[in-house]
């Protein structure tokens, strides 16, 4: 990492810490550090617009495979179709903002970034949460090229502001949720090539074995106990419903359910294992 790089994130960081208490560090203080370090992020992001060809090309891509390639089959038109995967669109593009935690994570372990974090007095912590947040950013930019992409094609919201909202602030927080996870595989991974691989093999037959791109009563019936299970169904249905129509309070629930177990359980191991990486 350049000297430059770092440059916006330093003056930011000023209070002392010790390196294995950075659990003692004040919330005002935690706040501050993770602003540095997302902004560090931002900048890099700025600086090398490439990092966004994953959640903003690829959803538009599948838009116009799925779209054209395979509405007319499962929907009857092109129209009827985005109405209905449009949702799990956006669901798909959160995945992709998470497994780019885990890689980018992956990639700071190995080329000593996060050697140089360690050298900065600031919580751990705050470098994984972070890196997040910078993602989030990541995914509400390929969110909104999405709709806005999707919209151009036909697609259109049948509720409201409000609703459409709540959907794209549910698809940041399961990308977020997510987000721990692939962060541990990226902690874990002994390179880039690796974590991206197995990030794609977990994530493949859950984005296949839900309700992204097909209705879950067209599948045969050990397939469906999966899909019923799968949380990223209850998320996409979830958001299905609050930009298309229909019920939805079930499997928002649910949705915030899978959420929160997601993030209490991954986001203490993600920490335990950066510090002891480190």
């Amino acid at each position: 990492m350049s000297s430059a790089a770092l440059a916006p994130a330093a003056p930011q960081i000023s209070d002392h810490i010790d390196d294995d208490a950075s659990q003692r560090v004040p919330f005002r203080s935690m706040l501050r550090h993770v602003g540095a370090v997302t902004r560090r992020y931002l900048i890099l992001i700025k600086n090398d617009p490439e990092q966004l060809m994953d959640v903003v090309l690829m959803p538009i891509i599948f838009l116009l495979l799925f779209g054209y390639v395979f509405g007319g089959a499962i929907s009857g038109s092109t129209h009827a179709y985005l109405q209905f995967v449009v949702p799990g669109m956006l669901v798909m593009t959160s995945i992709m903002a998470g497994s780019t935690t885990g890689v980018g994570i992956n990639t700071d372990l190995n080329n000593g970034v996060m050697d140089r974090f360690r050298s900065l007095p600031i919580a751990r912590s705050a470098v994984l949460v972070g890196r997040l947040l910078s993602d989030q950013c990541r995914l509400l930019l390929g969110a909104a090229i999405t709709v806005a992409f999707a919209s151009l094609l036909g697609f259109r919201f049948q509720t409201n502001a409000g609703a459409a909202l709540l959907a794209v602030l549910l698809v940041m927080a399961f990308s977020f949720a997510l987000g721990w996870v692939f962060m541990i595989v990226g902690i874990r991974g002994k390179n880039p090539q690796a974590v991206q691989g197995l990030s794609v093999l977990v994530t493949m037959p859950l984005q296949f074995g839900s309700s992204m791109f097909v209705q879950a009563d067209t599948m045969p019936g050990w397939l469906q106990a999966f899909v019923e299970v799968n949380p990223m169904t209850h998320v996409i249905n979830a958001c299905r419903g609050l930009m298309t129509g229909g019920a939805y309070a079930h499997d928002l629930w649910i949705s915030l359910a899978w959420i929160a177990g997601i993030i209490v359980v991954a986001a203490p191991v993600a920490v335990r294992m950066y510090r002891k990486k480190i």
